[in-house]
């Protein structure tokens, strides 16, 4: 793993099993604005919020209650010079028992400094994981961006450009 791949880790009192149903829950975590599939090998989704991010995602690892690896097929971003900033990176969650507890490891692998969306993506990706993927986890609901509306300071201020 290279030093810059951006990592953030949660701990929970919720098993394994309730924190991978809870990844492969993306429209309970991220966005609603998700079409396709989301928990199985070779299952294919689409994200889009308006017009300033689109991808398509495939998932290419998993290993049910301890592993799912996401591969970012095609991205699109507004906000960058290089559009396609996140195309052939990773998202990978890595879940664990620890201390009687449950820990997931969330790394974007590719995800690194050099990206133009770096501080924005970092942004992003703790709101998402550390907060509305834990609400889901903890208590069955978490803060995806709902139909047409930003979830993050950031993205209100992208989506306002």
């Amino acid at each position: 793993m290279s030093a810059t791949d951006f990592t953030t880790t949660i701990l929970v009192n919720q098993s394994p099993a309730e924190v991978f149903t809870a990844i492969t829950n993306v429209r309970g975590w991220w966005s609603e604005e998700i079409e396709g599939n989301t928990a199985k090998l070779n299952d294919e989704f689409e994200y889009h919020y308006e017009d300033v991010h689109r991808c398509k995602v495939k998932l290419i690892e998993v290993i049910p209650n301890q592993k799912i690896v996401w591969l970012i097929e095609h991205n699109y971003f507004k906000f960058t010079e290089d559009e396609t900033e996140w195309t052939n990176t990773k998202p990978t969650f890595e879940i664990s028992e620890k201390n009687g507890k449950t820990e997931l490891k969330f790394t974007h692998f590719g995800l690194t400094s050099e990206y133009e969306c770096y501080e924005i993506c970092v942004g992003g990706w703790t709101n998402y994981i550390e907060k509305s993927l834990k609400n889901l986890i903890e208590t069955g609901k978490g803060n995806p961006n709902a139909t047409g509306k930003p979830q993050t300071a950031n993205e209100k201020k992208l989506s306002s450009k």
